[in-house]
């Protein structure tokens, strides 16, 4: 029994160590995510949901910020602003 333990605890680590490296190395590789961060050409300001298969999203893009409409097999843009000048009511 002992020699059973003996050869199963060090497997067990192992095993476990790779699990934990394999998640990192994926956490690594995908752009966006807090680890491997990389500048975006995109970037999602904010999304407001308007019903279960549409919402409101803007979206920085090359300095300027769009308004998009967003439903099903659809996408709008309503409005188009600077970046610089146009600043979220809740950010200080």
């Amino acid at each position: 029994m002992l020699d059973y333990l003996v050869r199963l605890i060090p497997l067990l680590l192992l095993v476990c160590g790779l699990a934990v490296f394999s998640l990192w190395l994926y956490r690594r590789m995908q752009p966006g995510l807090s680890f491997g961060q990389r500048e975006r050409a995109v970037r999602v300001i904010d999304a407001v949901p308007m019903g279960p298969m549409s919402r409101l999203a803007v979206v920085e893009f090359a300095g300027k910020r769009y308004l998009i409409a967003i439903s099903r097999g659809r996408v709008d843009r309503i409005a188009e602003v600077d970046a610089p000048n146009f600043v979220l009511p809740d950010a200080e």
